[in-house]
């Protein structure tokens, strides 16, 4: 028998419960990472400052640089592709790649608020290893609609197979909101004067199967339920999760990923913010060093600020000693503090891959096999990174933008979807500097076999049949990102090669005329 309302509420609340001790790891990693979202166990006041308990700024520099690293590197211009998980021909490129500049085109609007939830959500994805990205048609229907939430508010649990399954979402909308969002809501809001007023809410989406009421067909359901006065505003049947969930690396026995970059630099972030505080405080020593003096000479305190006057007995023997002299203090100390702070530095930088992320460095005089060698270790360095952003969090979001739009009809009619990739399942390939380094191998894979079959064919001229030319041509043009426009369907390729064999042939039988003549 499948649950409640009001029981799939009190679920959300055991799940909140369990995620209490969380809350505390992320309050303590926005504190040295991410102190803009650090506020997960009390409520910031607006107009208070973010980082004044930081001495130094480094480690949430790496923090802000791997973030944007992240849509610099996987999410430039024209970032990605949608194939099939069947050989695409080239009758089917051409709808693929319109599917494609479609959905790139509505993602990248400004009205769709993509950019600004992906980046909330690199930050997210870079300081606790996983964020929560909302999917939805716009309020009018005639658009997307992206949002950020913060990690916070939201709680999910996972299926048998360890898939993000429930998702709820704590928020507090106004009345006003409320009003103009929903047509069904309690009796008691109308009874409440002020507009601005906060509700708490709460919003769930759940497979179909865990719902008591009518899904209309859907496999999800999106409730919508007002926690303070008890009413569900909205139950519908939704056609996909609607909550985007990327993580990047889990832990058995827990559905909240961790960042293996803040885990690791955690303890070297409190150390560099310690060293700091010692470092200034010498420094300041140094430049302002404490004074010793004959307390019995002098008239008044002390001025030792710029500009100041002190006034002494003129009654002094300066003989005896002078009536005031910086305290002599050991220097020799300094330069190794700065040392261990510049090597806390360097191993942030790594725990946060910034010395992994720049392409290797290629000489004029290099070798293509020099190439080659540094691009695939650039591609061992950089893998744990990109790997779970492509599958986990660009792959997610454009699953699942790509459900909503064919759903509401944006790439057409089905029935102008190319015969041999219907009912195909959607594959998307992803444009970053691992799959540029890969496919662009294909490329000098095809100018080391050329020069192959040239010295094969100097021996033997049949050398050549062991090669299929026009396919691994096809394949490493593809590898290198030229157009499917740009590109002969295989029908046409044959049939040029036709009438280029016809044409070979006539000149050869009128050579062979005009010989003969």
């Amino acid at each position: 028998m499948n649950p409640t309302e009001e029981e799939i509420v009190g679920r959300g609340n055991s799940l909140f419960e369990k995620r209490a001790p969380v809350l505390g790891l992320w309050q303590t990693i926005g504190d040295n990472f991410y102190p803009e979202r650090s506020d997960f166990l009390y409520t910031r006041s607006e107009g208070e400052e973010f980082a004044d308990h930081l001495y130094s700024s480094y480690p949430v520099l790496a923090r802000r640089d791997l973030g944007n690293y992240l849509s610099s590197m996987l999410r430039r211009d024209k970032w990605f592709q949608i194939g099939t998980d069947r050989d695409d021909k080239d009758t089917s490129n051409e709808w693929l790649e319109m599917a494609t500049n479609t959905q790139y085109k509505l993602m990248h609007s400004r009205e769709t608020g993509f950019m600004r939830a992906t980046k909330e959500g690199d930050h997210d994805f870079a300081a606790f290893g996983q964020a929560v990205i909302s999917l939805e048609l716009n309020q009018d229907r005639a658009g997307l609609l992206y949002r950020c939430w913060h990690l916070r508010d939201v709680a999910w649990s996972e299926d048998y197979a360890g898939n993000v399954e429930s998702v709820y979402r704590k928020w507090s909308p106004t009345v006003a909101q409320i009003k103009s969002l929903f047509k069904n809501y309690s009796n008691d809001i109308d009874n409440i004067q002020d507009p601005n007023k906060e509700v708490s809410c709460m919003h769930i989406v759940i497979p179909a199967s865990q719902y008591d009421g009518d899904a209309g067909n859907q496999p999800y359901v999106s409730l919508h339920v007002d926690i303070d006065h008890g009413f569900t505003m909205e139950a519908i049947g939704v056609s996909h999760k609607m909550y985007i969930i990327p993580r990047w690396q889990t832990v058995a026995g827990s559905q909240y990923a961790l960042s293996p970059a803040t885990i690791i630099a955690l303890s070297d972030s409190r150390l560099v913010q310690a060293m700091t505080r010692t470092l200034l405080e010498a420094g300041e020593k140094f430049v302002s060093p404490p004074m010793i003096g004959v307390k019995e000479a002098f008239r008044d305190d002390m001025q030792l600020f710029a500009g100041g006057f002190t006034a002494v007995d003129a009654e002094y023997d300066e003989r005896l000693g002078e009536v005031l002299r910086p305290l002599t203090q050991d220097k020799s100390g300094l330069p190794a503090g700065m040392e261990m702070q510049a090597d806390m530095k360097r191993q942030i930088a790594d725990a946060f891959f910034l010395t992994k992320l720049n392409l290797p460095p290629v000489g004029g005089d290099m070798t293509a096999y020099e190439v080659s060698e540094r691009m695939k270790e650039f591609v061992r360095h950089t893998l744990p990174l990109f790997e779970p952003m492509e599958i986990e969090y660009n792959g997610q979001i454009c699953e699942a933008t790509f459900d909503l739009l064919m759903a509401n009809g944006a790439f057409g009619s089905p029935f102008d979807i190319p015969e041999e990739i219907r009912g195909a399942g959607v594959k998307f390939h992803f444009n970053s500097p691992i799959r540029e380094a890969v496919d662009r191998d294909k490329g000098q894979k095809f100018l080391e076999m050329k020069q192959m079959l040239l010295e094969a064919a100097e021996i033997d001229q049949t050398a050549v049949a062991n090669v299929d030319i026009n396919e691994s041509f096809r394949d490493a043009m593809n590898g290198i990102g030229v157009p499917a426009a740009w590109i002969n369907d295989e029908r046409e390729t044959e049939e040029a090669q036709m009438a280029m064999k016809q044409k070979q042939a006539a000149m050869q039988a009128m050579e062979m005329a005009s010989e003969a003549g």
